[in-house]
Protein backbone atom coordinates (compact mmCIF):
# COMPACT_ATOMS: atom_id res chain seq x y z
CA UNK A 1 0.00 0.00 0.00
CA UNK A 2 2.85 2.34 0.92
CA UNK A 3 4.55 1.49 -2.36
CA UNK A 4 1.46 2.49 -4.33
CA UNK A 5 1.22 5.76 -2.41
CA UNK A 6 4.89 6.50 -3.07
CA UNK A 7 4.45 5.74 -6.77
CA UNK A 8 1.37 7.96 -6.90
CA UNK A 9 3.23 10.80 -5.20
CA UNK A 10 6.18 10.42 -7.56
CA UNK A 11 3.79 10.45 -10.53
CA UNK A 12 2.12 13.58 -9.26
CA UNK A 13 5.51 15.20 -8.76
CA UNK A 14 6.55 14.39 -12.32
CA UNK A 15 3.23 15.71 -13.60
CA UNK A 16 3.68 18.98 -11.72
CA UNK A 17 7.22 19.37 -13.08
CA UNK A 18 6.00 18.76 -16.64
CA UNK A 19 3.23 21.32 -16.16
CA UNK A 20 5.70 23.83 -14.71
CA UNK A 21 8.05 23.32 -17.63
CA UNK A 22 5.21 23.68 -20.11
CA UNK A 23 4.04 26.87 -18.39
CA UNK A 24 7.60 28.19 -18.37
CA UNK A 25 8.03 27.47 -22.10
CA UNK A 26 4.69 29.13 -22.81
CA UNK A 27 5.70 32.20 -20.79
CA UNK A 28 9.00 32.43 -22.66
CA UNK A 29 7.17 32.20 -25.99
CA UNK A 30 4.69 34.88 -24.91
CA UNK A 31 7.49 37.16 -23.70
CA UNK A 32 9.41 36.72 -26.94
CA UNK A 33 6.27 37.41 -28.97
CA UNK A 34 5.50 40.49 -26.89
CA UNK A 35 9.08 41.70 -27.28
CA UNK A 36 8.97 41.13 -31.04
CA UNK A 37 5.65 42.92 -31.57
CA UNK A 38 6.80 45.68 -29.25
CA UNK A 39 9.96 46.10 -31.32
CA UNK A 40 8.00 46.09 -34.60
CA UNK A 41 5.58 48.68 -33.19
CA UNK A 42 8.32 50.96 -31.90
CA UNK A 43 10.31 50.81 -35.14
CA UNK A 44 7.29 51.08 -37.50
CA UNK A 45 7.78 53.59 -40.29
CA UNK A 46 5.27 56.38 -39.64
CA UNK A 47 5.80 59.18 -42.14
CA UNK A 48 3.98 62.48 -41.86
CA UNK A 49 1.06 63.18 -44.16
CA UNK A 50 3.28 65.53 -46.18
CA UNK A 51 7.06 65.68 -46.22
CA UNK A 52 9.42 67.87 -48.24
CA UNK A 53 11.96 65.78 -50.14
CA UNK A 54 15.53 66.52 -51.11
CA UNK A 55 16.07 67.29 -54.79
CA UNK A 56 19.54 66.21 -55.86
CA UNK A 57 21.52 66.97 -59.01
CA UNK A 58 21.50 69.80 -61.51
CA UNK A 59 19.06 69.66 -64.42
CA UNK A 60 20.10 71.81 -67.36
CA UNK A 61 17.01 72.09 -69.60
CA UNK A 62 14.26 74.69 -69.48
CA UNK A 63 10.61 73.75 -69.96
CA UNK A 64 8.34 76.05 -71.94
CA UNK A 65 4.86 76.03 -73.51
CA UNK A 66 4.81 74.31 -76.89
CA UNK A 67 7.74 72.07 -76.03
CA UNK A 68 7.54 68.35 -76.73
CA UNK A 69 9.16 65.98 -74.27
CA UNK A 70 9.07 62.31 -73.24
CA UNK A 71 8.30 60.47 -70.02
CA UNK A 72 8.97 56.90 -69.00
CA UNK A 73 7.43 55.01 -66.10
CA UNK A 74 8.86 51.66 -65.01
CA UNK A 75 8.43 49.36 -62.05
CA UNK A 76 11.91 47.80 -61.99
CA UNK A 77 10.97 45.00 -59.56
CA UNK A 78 13.72 45.98 -57.09
CA UNK A 79 16.25 44.46 -59.48
CA UNK A 80 15.29 40.95 -58.44
CA UNK A 81 12.20 40.04 -60.47
CA UNK A 82 13.69 39.10 -63.83
CA UNK A 83 12.51 36.31 -66.11
CA UNK A 84 13.90 33.69 -63.72
CA UNK A 85 11.72 34.80 -60.80
CA UNK A 86 8.48 33.68 -59.24
CA UNK A 87 7.14 35.13 -55.98
CA UNK A 88 5.10 33.68 -53.14
CA UNK A 89 2.61 36.58 -52.99
CA UNK A 90 1.55 35.82 -56.58
CA UNK A 91 1.19 32.11 -55.98
CA UNK A 92 4.82 31.20 -56.67
CA UNK A 93 7.24 29.54 -54.29
CA UNK A 94 10.21 31.91 -54.02
CA UNK A 95 11.01 34.60 -51.48
CA UNK A 96 14.63 35.21 -52.43
CA UNK A 97 14.30 35.61 -56.18
CA UNK A 98 17.82 36.61 -57.23
CA UNK A 99 21.41 36.39 -56.03
CA UNK A 100 23.53 39.54 -56.02
CA UNK A 101 25.01 38.87 -59.46
CA UNK A 102 21.52 38.59 -60.94
CA UNK A 103 20.43 41.81 -59.21
CA UNK A 104 23.40 43.65 -60.70
CA UNK A 105 22.75 42.07 -64.10
CA UNK A 106 19.09 43.12 -63.99
CA UNK A 107 20.08 46.66 -63.02
CA UNK A 108 22.54 46.82 -65.91
CA UNK A 109 19.65 45.89 -68.20
CA UNK A 110 17.48 48.58 -66.62
CA UNK A 111 20.18 51.22 -67.11
CA UNK A 112 20.76 50.11 -70.70
CA UNK A 113 17.07 50.49 -71.56
CA UNK A 114 16.87 53.91 -69.89
CA UNK A 115 19.98 54.98 -71.78
CA UNK A 116 18.48 53.86 -75.06
CA UNK A 117 15.10 55.52 -74.46
CA UNK A 118 16.64 58.76 -73.12
CA UNK A 119 13.41 60.01 -71.50
CA UNK A 120 13.29 63.63 -70.42
CA UNK A 121 11.47 62.53 -67.26
CA UNK A 122 11.77 59.12 -65.62
CA UNK A 123 9.43 57.68 -62.98
CA UNK A 124 10.63 54.50 -61.26
CA UNK A 125 8.86 52.24 -58.77
CA UNK A 126 10.19 49.44 -56.52
CA UNK A 127 13.62 51.03 -56.34
CA UNK A 128 15.63 49.59 -53.44
CA UNK A 129 18.16 51.51 -51.38
CA UNK A 130 19.08 49.01 -48.68
CA UNK A 131 17.14 45.75 -48.74
CA UNK A 132 17.98 42.13 -48.01
CA UNK A 133 15.89 41.01 -51.00
CA UNK A 134 18.21 42.90 -53.38
CA UNK A 135 21.40 42.16 -51.42
CA UNK A 136 21.64 45.77 -50.20
CA UNK A 137 22.38 47.14 -53.67
CA UNK A 138 21.58 50.87 -53.73
CA UNK A 139 19.59 50.96 -56.96
CA UNK A 140 18.60 54.61 -56.59
CA UNK A 141 22.26 55.63 -56.49
CA UNK A 142 23.03 53.38 -59.48
CA UNK A 143 20.40 55.12 -61.60
CA UNK A 144 21.28 58.57 -60.29
CA UNK A 145 24.94 58.07 -61.18
CA UNK A 146 23.95 57.31 -64.78
CA UNK A 147 21.47 60.19 -65.10
CA UNK A 148 23.92 63.04 -65.57
CA UNK A 149 22.15 66.34 -66.11
CA UNK A 150 19.02 65.21 -64.25
CA UNK A 151 17.56 66.18 -60.90
CA UNK A 152 16.59 63.27 -58.67
CA UNK A 153 14.30 62.68 -55.70
CA UNK A 154 13.28 59.59 -53.74
CA UNK A 155 10.25 58.81 -51.56
CA UNK A 156 10.24 55.71 -49.35
CA UNK A 157 7.10 53.57 -49.38
CA UNK A 158 8.47 50.34 -47.84
CA UNK A 159 10.75 50.83 -44.87
CA UNK A 160 10.84 47.96 -42.38
CA UNK A 161 13.76 46.89 -40.20
CA UNK A 162 12.73 43.24 -40.49
CA UNK A 163 9.81 41.69 -42.40
CA UNK A 164 9.26 38.42 -40.51
CA UNK A 165 7.31 36.44 -43.10
CA UNK A 166 7.29 33.98 -44.83
CA UNK A 167 10.05 31.39 -44.31
CA UNK A 168 12.77 32.28 -45.07
CA UNK A 169 11.73 35.83 -44.08
CA UNK A 170 11.97 38.82 -46.40
CA UNK A 171 14.12 40.63 -43.83
CA UNK A 172 15.12 44.29 -44.02
CA UNK A 173 13.51 46.46 -46.71
CA UNK A 174 14.15 50.09 -47.64
CA UNK A 175 12.53 50.82 -50.97
CA UNK A 176 10.45 53.43 -52.74
CA UNK A 177 9.70 55.48 -55.83
CA UNK A 178 12.13 57.79 -57.60
CA UNK A 179 11.72 60.65 -60.06
CA UNK A 180 14.42 61.93 -62.42
CA UNK A 181 13.95 65.09 -64.49
CA UNK A 182 16.10 66.80 -67.09
CA UNK A 183 14.20 69.99 -66.18
CA UNK A 184 14.92 71.77 -62.88
CA UNK A 185 12.50 70.71 -60.12
CA UNK A 186 11.38 73.57 -57.93
CA UNK A 187 10.40 71.29 -55.07
CA UNK A 188 9.42 67.69 -54.38
CA UNK A 189 7.00 66.37 -51.79
CA UNK A 190 6.00 63.03 -50.37
CA UNK A 191 2.23 62.72 -49.80
CA UNK A 192 1.08 59.79 -47.69
CA UNK A 193 -1.79 57.67 -49.06
CA UNK A 194 -4.38 55.76 -46.99
CA UNK A 195 -3.04 52.52 -45.48
CA UNK A 196 -5.55 49.64 -45.69
CA UNK A 197 -3.79 47.43 -43.14
CA UNK A 198 -4.23 47.57 -39.38
CA UNK A 199 -1.88 46.58 -36.55
CA UNK A 200 0.11 44.33 -36.43
CA UNK A 201 0.18 43.75 -40.22
CA UNK A 202 0.81 47.46 -40.81
CA UNK A 203 4.11 47.34 -38.91
CA UNK A 204 5.73 45.21 -41.63
CA UNK A 205 3.87 46.49 -44.66
CA UNK A 206 4.12 49.24 -47.25
CA UNK A 207 3.19 52.85 -46.62
CA UNK A 208 2.14 53.85 -50.13
CA UNK A 209 2.66 57.45 -51.19
CA UNK A 210 2.77 59.96 -54.04
CA UNK A 211 5.99 61.68 -55.06
CA UNK A 212 4.91 65.11 -56.33
CA UNK A 213 7.48 67.17 -58.24
CA UNK A 214 6.95 70.73 -59.49
CA UNK A 215 8.70 72.05 -62.59
CA UNK A 216 8.36 75.76 -63.45
CA UNK A 217 7.13 76.49 -66.98
CA UNK A 218 9.18 79.33 -68.46
CA UNK A 219 7.31 82.49 -69.39
CA UNK A 220 4.20 81.58 -67.39
CA UNK A 221 2.93 81.29 -63.84
CA UNK A 222 2.09 77.62 -64.42
CA UNK A 223 3.90 74.51 -63.27
CA UNK A 224 4.22 71.01 -64.64
CA UNK A 225 3.14 68.86 -61.71
CA UNK A 226 4.51 65.31 -61.89
CA UNK A 227 3.00 62.61 -59.69
CA UNK A 228 4.92 59.35 -59.36
CA UNK A 229 2.87 56.55 -57.81
CA UNK A 230 2.69 52.87 -56.94
CA UNK A 231 -0.75 52.02 -55.61
CA UNK A 232 -1.80 49.08 -53.43
CA UNK A 233 -1.37 45.54 -54.73
CA UNK A 234 -2.25 42.83 -52.20
CA UNK A 235 -5.26 44.35 -50.46
CA UNK A 236 -8.93 43.45 -50.56
CA UNK A 237 -9.61 46.27 -53.01
CA UNK A 238 -10.58 48.99 -50.56
CA UNK A 239 -7.00 50.26 -50.36
CA UNK A 240 -6.77 50.80 -54.11
CA UNK A 241 -10.12 52.61 -54.12
CA UNK A 242 -9.16 54.92 -51.24
CA UNK A 243 -5.75 55.69 -52.73
CA UNK A 244 -7.22 56.36 -56.18
CA UNK A 245 -9.76 58.72 -54.60
CA UNK A 246 -6.93 60.59 -52.88
CA UNK A 247 -5.02 60.78 -56.17
CA UNK A 248 -8.08 62.19 -57.98
CA UNK A 249 -8.45 64.94 -55.38
CA UNK A 250 -4.86 66.07 -55.89
CA UNK A 251 -5.15 65.88 -59.68
CA UNK A 252 -8.28 68.05 -59.67
CA UNK A 253 -6.76 70.53 -57.23
CA UNK A 254 -3.67 71.05 -59.37
CA UNK A 255 -5.60 71.29 -62.63
CA UNK A 256 -7.96 73.88 -61.15
CA UNK A 257 -4.90 76.00 -60.37
CA UNK A 258 -4.19 76.06 -64.11
CA UNK A 259 -1.20 73.72 -63.92
CA UNK A 260 -0.16 71.00 -66.33
CA UNK A 261 -0.51 67.65 -64.56
CA UNK A 262 0.87 64.19 -65.30
CA UNK A 263 0.49 61.20 -62.97
CA UNK A 264 2.37 58.06 -63.92
CA UNK A 265 3.35 54.75 -62.43
CA UNK A 266 2.09 51.35 -61.37
CA UNK A 267 -1.63 51.70 -60.65
CA UNK A 268 -2.14 47.95 -60.00
CA UNK A 269 -5.42 48.63 -61.81
CA UNK A 270 -6.57 48.74 -65.40
CA UNK A 271 -8.28 51.85 -66.74
CA UNK A 272 -11.89 51.13 -67.72
CA UNK A 273 -11.14 52.69 -71.12
CA UNK A 274 -8.66 49.84 -71.68
CA UNK A 275 -10.67 47.09 -70.00
CA UNK A 276 -11.51 45.38 -73.29
CA UNK A 277 -7.80 45.20 -74.14
CA UNK A 278 -6.78 43.69 -70.80
CA UNK A 279 -5.82 40.00 -70.90
CA UNK A 280 -8.53 37.91 -69.22
CA UNK A 281 -7.97 36.94 -65.60
CA UNK A 282 -6.99 33.31 -65.14
CA UNK A 283 -8.49 31.37 -62.20
CA UNK A 284 -6.32 31.41 -59.10
CA UNK A 285 -4.00 34.18 -60.37
CA UNK A 286 -3.58 37.65 -58.89
CA UNK A 287 -6.21 40.00 -60.31
CA UNK A 288 -5.75 43.69 -61.06
CA UNK A 289 -8.17 46.31 -59.81
CA UNK A 290 -10.29 48.56 -62.04
CA UNK A 291 -10.44 52.35 -62.36
CA UNK A 292 -13.64 53.89 -63.74
CA UNK A 293 -12.22 56.73 -65.82
CA UNK A 294 -15.67 58.35 -66.21
CA UNK A 295 -15.63 59.15 -62.49
CA UNK A 296 -12.72 61.54 -63.09
CA UNK A 297 -14.68 63.87 -65.39
CA UNK A 298 -13.62 65.23 -68.75
CA UNK A 299 -10.35 66.93 -67.84
CA UNK A 300 -8.16 63.83 -68.03
CA UNK A 301 -6.60 61.46 -70.56
CA UNK A 302 -5.93 57.86 -69.50
CA UNK A 303 -3.03 56.20 -71.25
CA UNK A 304 -2.13 52.52 -71.31
CA UNK A 305 -0.81 50.48 -74.22
CA UNK A 306 -3.49 47.98 -75.21
CA UNK A 307 -1.13 46.01 -77.44
CA UNK A 308 1.81 45.23 -75.13
CA UNK A 309 1.16 44.07 -71.55
CA UNK A 310 2.96 46.14 -68.93
CA UNK A 311 3.21 43.37 -66.32
CA UNK A 312 3.30 39.58 -66.00
CA UNK A 313 2.26 37.27 -63.19
CA UNK A 314 4.89 35.97 -60.77
CA UNK A 315 3.17 32.66 -60.08
CA UNK A 316 5.96 30.99 -62.08
CA UNK A 317 9.21 31.99 -63.81
CA UNK A 318 8.72 33.53 -67.24
CA UNK A 319 11.79 31.93 -68.76
CA UNK A 320 10.88 28.50 -70.10
CA UNK A 321 7.13 29.02 -69.71
CA UNK A 322 4.61 29.03 -72.54
CA UNK A 323 4.15 32.76 -73.28
CA UNK A 324 0.79 32.11 -74.93
CA UNK A 325 -0.75 30.80 -71.72
CA UNK A 326 0.87 33.25 -69.31
CA UNK A 327 -1.11 35.71 -67.18
CA UNK A 328 -0.46 39.34 -68.25
CA UNK A 329 -1.76 42.70 -67.04
CA UNK A 330 -2.28 46.31 -68.14
CA UNK A 331 -1.58 48.21 -64.92
CA UNK A 332 1.17 50.73 -65.73
CA UNK A 333 0.44 54.02 -67.45
CA UNK A 334 -0.34 57.71 -67.16
CA UNK A 335 -3.13 60.14 -66.37
CA UNK A 336 -2.58 63.41 -68.25
CA UNK A 337 -4.51 66.68 -67.99
CA UNK A 338 -6.34 67.81 -71.14
CA UNK A 339 -4.18 70.95 -71.52
CA UNK A 340 -1.36 68.62 -72.63
CA UNK A 341 -1.28 67.03 -76.10
CA UNK A 342 -0.22 63.37 -76.16
CA UNK A 343 1.42 62.33 -79.43
CA UNK A 344 2.61 58.85 -78.49
CA UNK A 345 2.03 56.22 -75.78
CA UNK A 346 3.56 52.77 -75.91
CA UNK A 347 4.88 50.01 -73.67
CA UNK A 348 8.27 48.59 -74.59
CA UNK A 349 8.24 44.80 -74.98
CA UNK A 350 11.43 43.69 -73.21
CA UNK A 351 10.34 40.09 -72.68
CA UNK A 352 10.27 40.66 -68.90
CA UNK A 353 13.96 39.75 -68.80
CA UNK A 354 15.09 42.26 -66.16
CA UNK A 355 11.76 43.04 -64.44
CA UNK A 356 8.25 41.67 -64.20
CA UNK A 357 7.08 44.99 -65.69
CA UNK A 358 7.66 46.59 -69.07
CA UNK A 359 8.40 50.33 -69.23
CA UNK A 360 5.72 52.62 -70.67
CA UNK A 361 6.68 55.78 -72.57
CA UNK A 362 4.66 58.78 -73.67
CA UNK A 363 5.50 61.86 -75.70
CA UNK A 364 3.63 65.06 -74.84
CA UNK A 365 3.45 68.77 -75.62
CA UNK A 366 2.33 71.56 -73.31
CA UNK A 367 -0.47 73.57 -74.94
Amino acid sequence: MKTNNIQTAVGRGKGRRIIKKAVLVLLVILLLAAAFFGFMTLTEYKPADRETLMVEGQAGKTLSVGETFSLMTWNIGYGALGDNADFFMDGGESVNTADKDRVLSNMEGVLAEIGQAQPDILLLQETDIDSQRSHHVNEYEMVKDEMEGYSASFAANFKVFFVPYPLPPIGKVHSGIATFSSYPVGDAERIQLPVPFSWPVSTANLKRCLLVSRIPVEGSDKELVLINLHLEAYDSGEGKIAQTRELKGILDEEYEKGNYVIAGGDFNQVFSSRDNDAPPAQPGKWEAGWIDVTAFGGNWQFLMDGEVPSCRSLDQPYKGADPESFQYYLIDGFIVSKNITVTEAAAQDLGFKVSDHNPVLIQVTLE
